[in-house]
């Protein structure tokens, strides 16, 4: 669910009248992790590394408020219920979009996952859910990259986070990771406090 508040009875007060008229109000961060244990999780259990990194996301992202904050045409929404897109290769050698609820039971996101992305694979459709804050996701497998930064239309304001191949060394897995967020959304503060999270979770998995 969603619904309207007033801004200036929210903490994102000053940011809405600074940003919201602003050009360009995407900031990106960048971060390196180690995902040496997400890897030996996704071998270990043959689960998919994408889905796990996506469930982090969300273990991250739940109890950060400025994540269920967003600003729509002007105006700013409150969800209550979190979902992961993710970008699918379907049955035409293109892309659809599927939203993924987020549950903190990773076998239910997991079961969640697998059947919403085979269905857009198989369907040639994009799947969305409406009344939840939508965090993208978007991957580029097929090379390793140090940075990606989203285009940015003014129609879609979500969290976007994106990355490639991860690199393998002696020792350790590490994966660069591109956060891109509406600053009337968050400060880099509590951007850098979802990315120190999404690292602990990473390592707790």
């Amino acid at each position: 669910m969603k619904k309207e508040i007033n801004p200036q009875e929210s903490n994102r007060a000053e940011a809405f009248s600074m940003c919201m008229s602003s050009p360009m109000p995407m900031v990106t961060l960048v971060k390196t992790f180690d995902v040496t244990r997400l890897v030996k999780v996704s071998k270990k259990s043959g689960v998919k590394f994408n889905m796990l990194m996506c469930w982090c996301i969300g273990r991250a992202a739940k109890d950060i408020k400025e994540f269920y904050l967003l600003p729509i045409d002007g105006k700013l929404f409150q969800f209550d219920r979190l979902a992961i897109n993710v970008i699918v290769e379907n049955c035409k050698n293109d892309i659809s979009s599927c939203d993924i609820p987020y549950s903190d039971d990773l076998q239910q996101f997991n079961s969640d996952y697998q059947k919403l992305t085979a269905q857009a694979a198989r369907e040639c459709k994009s799947f969305f859910l409406e009344g939840h804050i939508i965090i993208g996701t978007s991957t580029l497998v097929q090379t390793e990259i140090d940075c990606i930064v989203n285009q940015y239309s003014a129609k879609f304001n979500n969290p976007f986070l994106a990355w490639a191949r991860y690199r393998k060394g002696w020792f350790k897995t590490t994966l660069p990771v591109s956060l891109q967020f509406h600053h009337v959304q968050m400060d880099g503060g509590q951007a850098a406090k979802f990315l120190q999270r999404l690292q602990d979770e990473i390592n707790a998995l």
